[in-house]
């Protein structure tokens, strides 16, 4: 009866997303001939078609769905393949962009597009890949995915899971059906107090959901010194008397506004200069169209050549994955995506290298980050474009002033540090394996 039951309810999730893929499909299409986006990974996508794993050892799969939740990986794989040896490790996304950056960072593993949730895709993927465990990171509840997971014996866990009060509600509509996909999760392992309660309030087992810590802070970098960030401060020539401002993973109207303070900026710091770095690579040309029609000094991050360095006062980053060597290279900063409706990115990079950090008011995808680093003093909020030209004319100003934020900021992220160990912990033991550490390896 559970089988028919199940099987039921699979056919139901498959004809809703044939009726919202057909919907959607002249959006697809239209984005994909305007921006590039979509184009690739059909055939694992719709008919689960990804590359078949040939070894026979333990296998993780890991599920990073774009360019955050991979960076959120950086620290997680090279630690699983240190302490799990024998197993192997393979790695998917959803994203062009998430792809592009997961073959730069794991070029030796085995990576490729999700199957969408459709039955018959899901089902291919995972006599494919055969996986021991299926690990998704953060809110990736893909209702077949994870029931055709554990139908092939495999376990299924939540890291550094996240549920914003958005998320919340809208599952709560549905309340009895979300029950039913939390239960069949052996590990749920969230960020904070606050998102543990809401799991729970949505009948997550307790047993299984445990607070483990945002494993963002583990993967920041602190040292400037990293070989990253030096090698892109000599691309684009930058010495000790430079103040660099940079505004990172911008939105329209961000990029406008970053620009206009900088203005104003630089007839009185002449030691100033800009990076701008926006949020989707389908609008670098239109933020390039934006600063010639400024007639800016400014080139792009595409034209700097190593060993052929430039100097201009504006910085276009039209490259991915290298956002976070560029906040080693800034003084102050700002974390776009928060004068709008996006609800916010990812201020903790920019903490962790102790940059003077502000961002606009509408951050709730990081509701917890700007609350400790607020209630530190470690990072300011600005409501629009002049406030931001004050905080960034401070910063300049009285250089002891950005430095004081900036230390509180580092010294937030490094009190913070520890989640992948304690996923790690839980991990093994759902598992029933054991962690090779470094003291066995020495021994």
């Amino acid at each position: 009866m559970n089988r028919i039951i199940s099987a039921i309810g699979m056919l139901g999730l498959n004809v809703i997303y044939l009726a919202v893929l057909t919907v959607c499909s002249p959006f697809i299409l239209w984005v994909a001939w305007r921006h590039g986006k979509y184009r690739q990974g059909w055939a694992e996508k719709l008919l689960g078609r990804v590359p078949r794993r040939e070894d026979q050892a333990d296998c993780f799969w890991f599920h990073a769905v774009s360019v955050g939740e991979v960076n959120l990986l950086r620290t997680v794989i090279p630690q699983v393949q240190r302490e799990f040896p024998g197993w192997s490790v393979v790695v998917s996304t959803t994203t062009k962009t998430g792809y592009e950056l997961l073959r730069r960072q794991h070029d030796d593993l085995l990576t490729f597009y999700c199957p969408l949730d459709f039955s018959w895709a899901v089902r291919r993927a995972m006599r494919r890949i055969r996986p021991t465990a299926l690990v998704l990171t953060e809110l990736e509840l893909w209702p077949n995915l994870i029931h055709v997971a554990k139908q092939c014996d495999a376990k299924v866990l939540l890291i550094n899971g996240r549920m914003s009060e958005k998320s919340f509600r809208g599952y709560r509509q549905i309340v009895w059906f979300v029950r039913r996909l939390l239960r069949k999760l052996d590990v749920t392992a969230v960020q904070n107090q606050e998102y543990y309660s809401r799991f729970l309030r949505l009948g997550a087992d307790p047993q299984r959901t445990r607070v483990t810590g945002s494993l963002k802070f583990d993967g920041a970098e602190t040292a400037r010194s990293n070989s990253t960030t030096l090698r892109l401060s000599r691309l684009w020539n930058v010495n000790e008397s430079d103040r660099v401002l940079l505004a990172g993973s911008t939105q329209s109207p961000e990029e406008r506004l970053a620009l206009e303070a900088f203005g104003q900026l630089s007839l009185h710091h002449s030691e100033a200069r800009l990076i701008l770095v926006p949020r989707h690579p389908e609008r670098f040309d239109e933020v390039a169209r934006l600063l010639e029609s400024r007639g800016d000094d400014w080139c792009r991050r595409s034209e700097l050549v190593d060993g052929q360095c430039r100097r201009t006062k504006v910085l276009l980053v039209d490259t991915i994955g290298e956002l976070r060597g560029w906040w080693g290279v800034a003084m102050t900063g700002f974390v776009g995506g928060s004068m709008g409706s996006r609800g916010g990115q990812n201020m903790i990079e920019p903490a962790a290298f102790g940059v003077a950090t502000c961002f606009g008011p509408q951050t709730q995808n990081f509701r917890d980050v700007v609350q400790m680093l607020i209630s530190a003093q470690a990072a300011k909020i600005v409501e629009d474009g002049e406030e931001l030209y004050s905080f960034w004319a401070e910063c300049l100003a009285r250089p002891e002033y950005a430095e004081q934020i900036g230390c509180r900021a580092q010294r937030v992220v490094r009190e913070q540090q520890g989640a992948t160990e304690r996923t790690m912990d839980w991990m093994a033991d759902v598992l029933g394996v054991r962690r090779v550490c470094e003291s066995d390896e020495a021994a």
